[in-house]
């Protein structure tokens, strides 16, 4: 089997996830106006400047140390009822493609984030991969954040379970594909026979070019119709329940295929 390893934020979406839904977590009362306005300000930063270890390192611990003490069931809801509204009029036209292709020749998809799999999870159904990687957060025995991660997919880790995710799926990494933009991922890239960089920040731009990896520009932006939104939203929602079930982050499947309809925007 050939597998496919997507990265989200700026490969699969335009914007950071977790950041694209700081407005969210204000009008539902979980953070304030400050801390909106320095996200819009990591937003600017992360598009000019893109992901390093230091400002990922930085960003984990602001979110980590933001998120103790919230409930693990309402950042599932307000994540999975900002699908529609934030998230998927950021997603990349030329990633659902590449999806809709790599799926149509027989290959396993998944997406595979260092943002939380609360985000990473209902992103995963949305799209109607096979499944997805994504950090996991400790959350206590009344179901809310302790401030501690559990899993984070980055790096060497994210190297870890996607070899661990290979051979449970009985995948060839050797045969399979890898798209992100950062260089941060240079060590997923590295471990597939397919290494693809989209939007790539300059260390990677460098990289790929060094080693005459295939470079991609994603640009379009897509709006889906309302039908499959109002489709795969209730799907997301079940995906929500999977992850208040405690499954592994590798596991979350899809739970339906896509059969899409879109309006480009």
């Amino acid at each position: 089997m050939e597998g496919v390893f997507f990265d989200l934020d700026k490969t699969v979406i335009a914007r950071a996830s977790m950041l694209a839904l700081g407005t969210r977590f204000f009008q539902e009362g979980l953070i304030t106006r400050r801390t909106v306005a320095r996200s819009l300000y990591a937003q600017t930063v992360y598009k000019y400047l893109g992901a390093n270890e230091r400002r990922l390192k930085r960003l984990e611990n602001a979110v980590l140390s933001l998120t103790q003490g919230w409930e693990q069931s309402m950042v599932l809801r307000v994540v999975t009822e900002a699908l529609g509204e934030i998230i998927t009029p950021l997603i990349y036209r030329e990633a659902m493609d590449l999806i809709d292709l790599h799926h149509l020749a027989g290959r396993k998809v998944f997406l595979v984030s260092a943002s939380p799999e609360e985000v990473v999870g209902p992103m995963a159904s949305f799209l109607g991969v096979d499944g997805f990687i994504g950090s996991r957060s400790r959350v206590d025995e009344a179901g809310k954040y302790t401030g501690e991660l559990v899993f984070y997919a980055y790096g060497p880790y994210k190297v870890e379970a996607i070899a661990t995710l290979a051979a449970d799926q009985d995948i060839d990494l050797a045969r399979s594909w890898a798209y992100s933009d950062s260089y941060t991922d240079l060590p997923m890239l590295e471990m597939v026979g397919h290494p693809v960089a989209v939007n790539p920040d300059r260390v990677l731009t460098k990289v790929a070019k060094e080693r005459d990896w295939e470079i991609l520009e994603f640009k379009e932006t897509t709006k889906v119709s309302r039908p499959y939104l109002i489709r795969t939203l209730r799907n997301a929602a079940l995906v929500a329940v999977v992850l208040l079930g405690g499954s592994a982050p590798f596991l979350g499947r899809s739970l339906v295929r896509r059969h899409r309809t879109h309006q480009l925007s």
